[in-house]
This record gives C-alpha cells, sequence and structure tokens, in this order.
C-alpha cells in the first residue's frame, strides 16, 4: 500500500500513472484544465478552497514491475508554487486527468527490472522531469523518468533539489558572464529559487541585494536571508527611495537581475541595472507564473540606450532543450551536490507534513507572505 496525491484518466494517458497499478494510498486531485472559453468560468470554482474540491486521499495498485522498470519508495516530497498551478489548471504543462500531483521529490529504489543497469536497490533518486506525480508513497517508473542522486547528503535538501537550485544555478551561469566582486538583484529573494541564488552567488563571490515585500515578521526574515550570505536585504518600497545610492558606495551596479513578481518591483529593479546586461524573468513564487512588464512601468529609454536585454527562464523547458545533453544534466547536478555536502547550499526553509495532513500543506503553501516550503513525508 502506498499514498499519493492524483489527479482523473491516466492509465491511458499519463505514463508515470501506471505505477499506480496496485495498492496505494494517493490524494487525488480534480484538477481543471483551462481554456481561453472557459477561464470566466473557472474563476469562482478557484475562489473555492482548493483541497476540499480537487484533492482527496485515494486507494491504488501499485504496478507490476517491467524489464525497464523501477520500484521506489518515496521519502520525501516538496508543494511547489507550480504544483499549485497544475492544480488550478494554469500552468504551462498539465497532466491527463486524473494525475498524481507533485513535480518533486527523492525516493529510495527498493526493486528493479532486469533490464536496468544504472540503478540499484538503496539508490536515491528524483524525478528527471516534470509530471512524474511524487506525492505518493511508492511507484514505479520507467528508469529513464529517474535521475540518481547521493544518498549522502541531507533527505530535504535531496527532496527540493531539481527545480529551485537548479533554476538559480541556471540563471547565474547562463546569461551574463559574472565574476567575484560582481553583484546580482532579485526580487522574491525569499523564496525557494532566491534562497538557492543567495547561496550559489555567496559560494561563488557574487554579492546579493533582495528585495522582498514588507511583513510583520521583516527583521526575522531578514536575519535569516543575511545568514544565508545575502549582502543587502531591502523591501520593495526601499528598491524606489534615494537611499539606494549607498549600497552601490560599497558594491557595483547589478550586471544581472532575477524578477518573478512583474509590476513596480520589475521597473525599479531595472533602473539599478548596469547598462548592457540582462533582466531575467522566471517562473518563482507569484502562483500564476507570469511576468508583466507593461510599457508604462518599464521606461523605453531603458533598453535603448542602456541595451538592457530581458529573457524569460523556465527549467522545465532547459531540461527539454538538453535532453540529449546529459553532461550539462550531470555537471549541474554534481556542483550543486558539492555545494551541499560542503555546508555552502541547504534546502530552503521547509515545514515538514506527514501525507495524511496534505490538505493544511496545500492551504498553507497558497498563504501570502510564506517562507516556509511544505514537504510531504511518507
Amino acid at each position: 500500500r502506498t499514498r499519493c496525491s492524483q489527479s482523473c484518466s491516466w492509465r491511458r494517458k499519463f505514463p508515470c500513472a501506471e505505477s499506480l497499478l496496485t495498492r496505494t494510498r494517493c490524494c487525488f486531485i480534480r484538477t481543471l484544465k483551462s481554456s481561453p472559453n472557459q477561464l470566466g468560468g473557472l474563476e469562482e470554482e478557484r475562489r473555492k478552497p482548493l483541497c476540499q474540491h480537487r484533492a482527496k486521499l485515494k486507494d491504488l495498485e501499485v504496478a507490476e514491475l517491467r524489464d525497464s522498470d523501477v520500484h521506489v519508495k518515496m521519502l520525501a516530497a516538496p508543494i511547489n508554487p507550480a504544483d499549485i498551478n497544475m492544480i488550478q489548471g494554469t500552468y504551462a504543462i498539465l497532466s491527463p486527468l486524473p494525475a498524481v500531483g507533485g513535480n518533486e521529490g527523492v525516493g529510495e529504489v527498493l526493486e528493479v527490472g532486469h533490464r536496468v543497469t544504472a540503478l540499484k536497490p538503496g539508490d536515491w533518486v528524483i524525478p528527471a522531469g516534470a509530471g512524474v506525480g511524487t506525492w505518493r508513497t511508492q511507484g514505479v517508473f520507467p528508469e529513464e523518468m529517474l535521475l540518481k542522486v547521493p544518498s549522502d547528503i541531507p533527505v530535504l535538501c535531496a527532496a527540493t533539489l531539481s527545480v529551485n537550485p537548479c533554476t538559480a544555478y541556471r540563471m547565474l551561469a547562463d546569461f551574463e558572464t559574472l565574476a567575484p566582486g560582481d553583484s546580482v538583484i532579485q526580487n522574491a529573494a525569499n523564496s525557494g529559487v532566491g534562497q538557492a541564488v543567495i547561496q550559489i552567488a555567496k559560494a561563488s563571490g557574487i554579492k546579493t541585494i533582495n528585495v522582498v515585500r514588507d511583513r510583520p515578521d521583516l527583521p526575522k526574515l531578514v536575519e535569516r536571508l543575511m545568514a544565508l550570505g545575502a549582502d543587502h536585504v531591502i523591501t520593495e518600497e526601499m528598491l524606489r527611495k534615494p537611499e539606494m545610492k549607498d549600497i552601490f558606495k560599497s558594491i557595483p551596479k547589478p550586471r544581472l537581475a532575477l524578477n518573478c513578481v512583474g509590476g513596480k518591483s520589475t521597473t525599479e529593479m531595472l533602473r539599478h541595472l548596469l547598462a548592457a546586461t540582462f533582466h531575467r524573468c522566471h517562473t518563482g513564487k507569484g502562483h500564476t507564473g507570469l511576468t508583466r512588464v507593461h510599457g508604462s512601468l518599464s521606461p523605453q529609454s531603458t533598453f535603448i540606450f542602456r541595451d538592457v536585454r530581458l529573457r524569460g527562464f523556465w527549467m522545465t523547458q532547459w531540461k527539454k532543450d538538453h535532453a540529449q545533453d546529459q553532461e550539462s544534466l550531470t555537471s549541474m547536478m554534481d556542483a550543486l551536490c558539492q555545494l551541499i555536502r560542503r555546508g555552502q547550499l541547504t534546502a530552503p526553509a521547509c515545514t515538514e507534513v506527514p501525507l495524511q495532513d496534505y490538505k493544511a500543506a496545500l492551504e498553507a503553501t497558497m498563504k501570502p507572505f510564506t517562507s516556509s516550503k511544505q514537504i510531504l513525508l511518507f
């Protein structure tokens, strides 16, 4: 028996759902797909409590192990904003319904088919891509859907490795040549990606200016981000004040800006960028995964006279684009695991939740000013 969180027509359309063909307990998610002619009708439905109307635990059967399959016992799996988007039907990829929820997590290999060569019982594995369905106690997956990770790193680090740290690593490495002493600026700095950016940049000698929303526990949040290695933590209001000039007396203007908020926060970060640099938009803290930069908020002069470039980034697309380049994926994972081993990269602030309490975890993920990632334990 196993537990998992699942959505509805999976046997025919969703390959990874074959792992649910023996008795297992799942959180059954009745996700709604959105289309242009459905959006209006869905708005009222989305206002309803998410967990009450679209998710429930369900017992299913675990699949028979085939020659190229791997039987995995899940250890831990986070709830990310993208998971909420998929339940709401607003994410860029949607699994045929129903499907097991969760795109990230770590499990231990229990058994392998006789054609499996890269994995053995006792190995730790994480999903190689999105849509695997990790909110379950166990499952049977094709070998190619899994990626081996070292078992000598903390389980929470392994469970949260494939999305936020990878996103942070790629954004810091791929779009601007950064050297020790350079600086980057980011909003939603308390998000999972933001915390990873702070730590990876610190390990590389790169300074970070970190923007967060004002909140009642702001001093506590600032203290936590500074402990991770942040050089400056400021509010969005501070970002718009002349006092920002004082920051640039001690560190250079940023060569890279990382944005997952949009609006005025984006505009103000653009103003502080060094000329001829990148402004990077990524799916992060915001539950819609959308970034809006309106012409009235983003002065054309920033792009025309200072040659600031704006690009989008989605880790799922990067993995698709590099599906035939396993060396790039392996080298990134090795670099991140080395940082973890050296204590230079830790898991984001987490709240560990037993699977049976998944409703509370889903609701907590959607609350404002959330700085702790909900991790389902099995």
